[in-house]
């Protein structure tokens, strides 16, 4: 673990366990950061900070669902940042321990890394006290979807055009797998963003003492921008649940084109077989086997049946290019 105290007007990053003891017990402003559990940090957090055994095992464990949950010296926060991959996205858990001194963070994915570079640039982040930090590491973790959104957006636009393009061939399977992935990773990030929403809303009312009545209003903004994510996920949701109904739709079209070229094909056949079938009965009383022009004459009616059968189906519009015959309307 380390931490950034504040020293006056500087900040000062420590790794020190005996340093960031004396500074929590003499109560000026800090922001710790946790990273691999160990000793020291099991020691600080229970003996030192007194956190609730549950804080401590749902700060070292992954939980998939956000929550808020209120002590009488601490705040403890659970959000979920979301991290673009190269099969689509995946939610990165911060957890945040709010006091009236310090903050506390465990942050496996670096969420929070430009707040860190923010804060020693700019120390007056940390001297307004612990519930602007905790502001500005929200606010960073919210602003940090809107980009992956937005890549998102593109991905599922890039999915419809190749369900027009590959439903229904030998290319559509993978288009599938691919959807229904989609329809899974937005799912999940669904059921996250309906909590976190609602955290998110209790915290911008005010309704726990370690936030400011001043800093609540901070805490709405952060709300907001969460709720137009929270929407965008939703209209994304229907848009692959609708990319599905077109990827049936269009393979379902392929395949009626298919049927219907066989059943062409089949009923072209169907008076040729019918006259070939005739003409091998061989009775003796067929006076068209005796005749010389007898086999020339069968393939010219099969031939003629069949250029037929083709010339009915194109003038209706079934094969070839010809667009179908509508109904007039009535006047």
């Amino acid at each position: 673990m380390h931490a950034r105290i504040l020293m006056g007007e500087q900040i000062r990053v420590t790794s020190d366990a005996k340093e960031i003891d004396g500074a929590l017990t003499s109560g000026v402003p800090i922001w710790i950061e946790l990273e691999q559990q160990d000793h020291a940090c099991d020691k600080l957090l229970a003996e030192t900070l007194h956190l609730h055994p549950l804080t401590i095992e749902d700060i070292w464990s992954d939980r998939p669902a956000p929550k808020v949950e209120s002590y009488d010296s601490y705040l403890y926060v659970i959000v979920h940042g979301i991290k673009s991959v190269k099969r689509g996205i995946e939610l990165a858990e911060l957890d945040i321990v709010i006091g009236k001194t310090f903050v506390i963070t465990h942050d496996t994915y670096h969420l929070c890394d430009d707040v860190a570079a923010e804060l020693d640039r700019n120390p007056k982040l940390l001297a307004k006290g612990p519930a602007y930090l905790a502001h500005a590491l929200l606010d960073h973790v919210v602003d940090q979807y809107l980009p992956v959104i937005d890549d998102v957006d593109a991905q599922i636009e890039d999915l419809e055009n190749e369900v027009l393009r590959k439903a229904g061939t030998k290319l559509g399977p993978p288009v599938m797998r691919k959807i229904l992935r989609f329809k899974r990773m937005l799912l999940g990030l669904r059921r996250m963003a309906i909590h976190q929403r609602e955290i998110l809303l209790h915290l911008g009312r005010g309704e726990f003492e370690q936030i400011p009545k001043d800093a609540t209003p901070f805490y709405r903004d952060v709300y907001d921008h969460f709720l137009r994510v929270s929407d965008l996920v939703e209209s994304y949701r229907d848009l692959v649940t609708s990319a599905l109904e077109a990827y049936l739709s269009v393979q379902s079209n392929r395949m009626n084109d298919i049927m219907k070229t066989l059943t062409l094909i089949a009923t072209v056949m169907l008076p040729i077989t019918f006259v070939a079938g005739v003409y091998g009965m061989n009775f003796k009383h067929m006076p068209e086997l005796e005749e010389e022009w007898g086999y020339p004459a069968a393939l010219g009616l099969m031939a003629l049946i069949a250029g037929g059968c083709l010339w009915w189906f194109r003038a209706k519009g079934w094969v070839g290019n010809r667009e179908l015959e509508l109904p007039e309307e009535d006047a």
